[in-house]
């Protein structure tokens, strides 16, 4: 048996980064089927799309970050900022002078982060924590601590064009761009070598500091955007309605068989994880369990996932 057979039968009998997360999510999906009636409607699906659409919009940058081996952890604070200034900025002005004020906030933000990590050097996981304190505090002054409230901006948050909340097209477009990048450019490809390997990244003539600089700067205009979703659905900017928002992505981007180290990851992964979020949320919600239990339900699930993941890696080292 030749070297090239025994190689192509390892990688047939390894097993998927996805499937044990595909597993706890059919069972998941069966027993809240079951344990509520209000669970399996239409409806209801329509409503869980609907909230996992702003965690989604910043999950997919994430995403592209993560493999690359790097982390903003600014995101949720960010968003809220976001969400202060396009407030004001629309109950001054008008929403278009509002929205893109946010946007151009995400960008300046993005390239702040970007340069912080790609020219000066300072560790991403600093950057962005320290990002996140800082950004807090800014949105808490912006509005001296209370909510501002919002006129005539719902549209972006609650209207559905073809029958399907905005906030989801939004999602799938760049969920659809997002994979795209990973899977069939040259970008996505240079930020797998980046994240596998950032020496020889640079050794074949990959510029990772560019890459990287446009991946952060992708990453807080994703917030950015999130922030003004989630700002038009509530029809008001809060402080913190974004709190935790972080924690969130991660824990959807992890679940999906991404590396914090680096290197490993896809869109479908980060998907599958954001779904089973999704559903554990609503469906603790709908059985009446105390919101807080979601915040635990969603750190346990972290856990598990890695140690899933770190199982199926020795499994298959042993196999090969």
């Amino acid at each position: 048996m030749s070297k090239t057979t025994e190689v192509e039968k390892d990688k047939k009998r390894s097993i998927p980064a996805s499937a044990p997360l595909m597993v706890f999510f059919v069972g998941l999906f069966a027993y809240f089927s079951v344990a509520s009636e209000y669970f399996f409607d239409i409806e209801n699906f329509r409503n869980i799309a609907v909230a996992l659409a702003v965690t989604g919009i910043v999950c997919i940058p994430g995403t592209l970050l993560m493999i690359a081996g790097q982390v903003d952890l600014s995101v949720g604070s960010a968003a809220a900022v976001s969400g202060m200034i396009m407030a004001n900025m629309v109950n001054k002005h008008s929403i278009a002078v509002g929205l893109i004020t946010a946007l151009v906030f995400g960008l300046v933000l993005g390239i702040i982060n970007g340069f912080l990590v790609t020219v000066i050097g300072v560790n991403s996981l600093i950057t962005t924590l320290g990002g996140l304190a800082t950004l807090y505090g800014i949105a808490l002054l912006i509005g001296n601590g209370q909510t501002v409230m919002m006129r005539n901006f719902e549209w972006l948050g609650t209207s559905q064009p073809w029958g399907v909340p905005l906030p989801v097209v939004i999602f799938t477009v760049i969920a659809i761009m997002g994979a795209i990048s990973l899977r069939k450019s040259t970008y996505g490809r240079s930020l797998y070598a980046i994240g596998s390997n950032p020496n020889a990244a640079r050794v074949v003539g990959i510029r990772s500091n560019r890459l990287l600089f446009i991946t952060f700067v992708l990453s807080s205009v994703g917030a950015a955007l999130a922030g003004a979703v989630l700002c038009s659905q509530l029809s008001a900017a809060d402080p913190n309605a974004a709190r935790g928002l972080e924690l969130e992505v991660i824990t959807a981007i992890v679940l999906g068989g991404a590396s914090l180290a680096g290197g490993r990851g896809s869109m479908f992964g980060t998907i599958l994880g954001l779904c089973t979020i999704g559903i554990l949320n609503n469906g603790l919600i709908l059985l009446d369990v105390p919101t807080f239990w979601q915040r635990v339900a969603q750190g346990l699930m972290l856990i598990i996932a890695v140690s899933f993941d770190s199982l199926r890696q020795k499994l298959n080292n042993q196999r090969s």
